[in-house]
């Protein structure tokens, strides 16, 4: 069983699904799966920046929690207030940040649209590694998986792309996210491929002297 719950036969799965898909197509498939796309770390620094200044607002608009936190009675005291504000902010800027340090935290409070971006930013990536531009005919194409956000994107070189709008692979992509939310990411995959092979053997049939320029078998990063 693989660190992220692929296990063998699921890899043979998915490979199967690749090559019967390409009997039909000029188009190679590339299929690869990531534990997550990026670290995300900004996003406890933006947190945690983000109560210093709440904090300080909060004391603007209402001082009288805080002047009674530290007993004063009487008179604003400029100096006392800079002093404690700044240690309260130091201690919650370093509780928020060291509390976002644990990543199921992080992830379920980084935004979806954050998440979209750099999924697709890491898709493109591994797209220029691995398939663009690495066949003859420019067809190759990417299936990428990024678990911990439950996101896909697929990206394709091109000859695919200048023959298959965007949009076309919506149905895969739903497929996928069907079996991925139900616990079966590799049968998201394997009905995913079948979907996209359909569109390429229709815009990218295979020819009399295609060969197999790409691998078959499912990377996992």
């Amino acid at each position: 069983m693989g660190q992220m719950g692929f296990s063998n036969t699921d890899h043979q799965r998915i490979s199967a699904a690749v090559m019967a898909a390409e009997q039909a197509t000029a188009g190679e498939i590339v299929t690869i799966v990531a534990d997550r796309s990026d670290a995300y770390h900004d996003v406890g620094l933006h947190y945690a920046v983000a109560a210093m200044l709440v904090l300080v607002a909060a004391v603007a608009v209402w001082p009288g929690p805080l002047e009674h936190w530290l007993g004063w009675t009487s008179g604003p005291e400029v100096a006392r207030t800079a002093f404690w504000l700044a240690i309260v902010q130091t201690v919650l800027f370093l509780a928020v940040r060291y509390a976002l340090a644990w990543m199921p935290a992080r992830m379920a409070l980084t935004p979806g649209a954050t998440k979209t971006r750099r999924v697709r930013r890491r898709a493109v990536e591994l797209f220029r590694a691995s398939a663009e531009k690495r066949t003859r005919g420019r067809v190759g194409i990417l299936l990428y998986l990024s678990m911990a956000e439950h996101r896909a994107e697929i990206v394709a070189d091109e000859a695919i792309h200048s023959k298959v709008p965007q949009e076309r692979w919506g149905e895969a992509m739903a497929a996928l996210v069907v079996k991925l939310k139900a616990g079966d990411a590799a049968g998201g995959m394997v009905d995913a491929i079948a979907k996209i092979a359909a569109i390429l053997e229709e815009a990218l049939p295979r020819g009399e002297h295609d060969i197999n320029e790409l691998p078959d078998r499912l990377i996992e990063l």
